[in-house]
């Protein structure tokens, strides 16, 4: 009786064998090709990368631009020398940013913060000259601002 357990056994492992080889068949030829295509593609990537190194010693540099993204810092010594240079009184200064006169000192003084939107008109007026300045002035209509 050992002997017929035994060849069962024996005929059981070796037909699931058989069976899970067949089926990982497809499988191994899959994972076979995907492996060549991977291979291709890091060749690819390789010789991409080379390119443009190489590319990118031929060209100058492209010249930065601004997107008007930037952060940009606020320092209230700055905006006191940026009035300055400008020539600007604090009430003309707040017409140009869109605040009051008392807001313009209370920057200066450390005492508020202006907020992101109005930094970012700070900054804007920075790259402007006296003329700039005077010309936007007087385009602008004096307004109360509370």
């Amino acid at each position: 009786m050992s002997n017929i357990a035994g060849l069962l056994k024996a005929e059981i492992i070796r037909l699931s064998k058989k069976v899970v080889k067949e089926g990982l068949a497809p499988i191994q030829a899959a994972t076979g090709a995907h492996r060549q295509q991977l291979a291709a593609m890091k060749r690819q990537m390789t010789e991409l990368e080379h390119e443009v190194r190489r590319l990118q010693r031929v060209l100058p540099a492209p010249a930065k631009q601004r997107t008007g993204d930037e952060k940009h810092r606020f320092v209230a010594k700055g905006l006191r020398s940026l009035r300055t240079r400008l020539g600007l009184s604090a009430e003309d200064l707040g017409q140009l940013v869109g605040v009051s006169a008392q807001t313009v000192y209370n920057w200066e003084q450390k005492k508020t913060t202006p907020r992101p939107e109005q930094v970012m008109a700070i900054a804007h007026l920075r790259g402007l000259g006296k003329r700039e300045i005077r010309a936007r002035l007087e385009q602008r209509p004096a307004v109360a601002v509370a």
